[in-house]
């Protein structure tokens, strides 16, 4: 057995409840931040907010499923949405899942289609106020993923 073998074996469980952490906090963010009034959705909307006001936005999440990997114009907002959440110290995540996406957000009654949950972020509605728990466990999540050179790290939602 090779060490990459024995390190590959150790990272494994490691990984999937790193994984599972990571998607139970940002489904408590998302609660959180919709209950405060500080979540911004649709990839048109979230493009607004970033030019208005970057320094207020603290989280985006990027959602598709596997028919949206084709739309060519979706994946240009992304990688633009990308660059720019990068730039201004933004952490971002990618979701896979926009239908329990919308399930946890409630889009059905309010935003419409759950084509308006692509791109969500979430502000800061007060900057004096403590940070969310989940937020800041969120945060640790994508500094570590950047650590290992995965820019845009993927969370599944739990169930």
């Amino acid at each position: 057995m090779t060490l990459e073998e024995v390190r590959g074996q150790d990272t494994v469980p490691e990984s999937t409840a790193r994984m599972q952490g990571a998607g139970k906090a940002l489904h408590e963010l998302l609660l959180s931040a919709q209950r405060q009034g500080c979540l911004t959705a649709g990839v048109y909307e979230s493009a607004k907010v970033l030019n208005v006001d970057p320094d207020n936005v603290t989280f985006c999440v990027l959602a598709a499923d596997e028919e949206d990997e084709g739309d060519i114009a979706l994946q240009i907002h992304f990688t633009l949405i990308q660059a720019f959440c990068c730039e201004n110290d933004i952490d971002i995540v990618r979701v896979g899942d926009v239908q329990r996406l919308a399930a946890i957000v409630g889009a059905g009654e309010e935003a419409g289609a759950p084509g308006d949950l692509h791109c969500i972020l979430i502000s800061n509605p007060n900057e004096d106020e403590l940070k969310d728990p989940a937020l800041e466990k969120l945060s640790l999540f994508c500094e570590e993923s950047r650590s290992v050179n995965d820019w845009v790290p993927n969370v599944t939602l739990p169930e």
